[in-house]
């Protein structure tokens, strides 16, 4: 799944108002607030208690998800250590086992492949 994040100054909800359900992260402890439509359930966008003024946008949602310009230099891939076998990673993309910072904000160095690979045959 891809999911920009940005500022929240950058992001609003222009036409209705999503519902809300909270979740407490397995790895921080803190409250996720997935936003959603409350007429079809489709999920939206995200909030976060740990990364207040953030907001993780559920790329699926947008009319036209091709306007993400994904390149190594601008993401990431997180949570590699339970993701499914058969995942594939580019090339140069940083990876992280889990999130890509502790919780206290200290930044975790990433692991990069030169070459493509897949998550199932990397070793942590």
């Amino acid at each position: 799944m891809v999911q920009p994040a940005l500022a929240m100054c950058e992001f609003e909800v222009t036409r209705g108002t999503p519902g809300v359900y909270t979740h407490v992260s397995e790895g921080s402890g803190r409250n996720i607030h997935v936003n959603f439509c409350e007429t079809c359930g489709t999920r939206l966008f995200q909030t976060f208690e740990r990364f207040e003024g953030s907001v993780g946008l559920f790329s699926g949602s947008l009319d036209d998800p091709g306007w993400l310009d994904v390149r190594p230099d601008n993401s990431k891939h997180i949570f590699l250590g339970v993701a499914r076998a058969d995942t594939i990673v580019p090339a140069q993309t940083p990876l992280f086992h889990e999130h890509a910072i502790l919780n206290d904000g200290t930044p975790i160095a990433p692991m990069v492949l030169t070459s493509p690979g897949k998550a199932g045959a990397l070793t942590f």
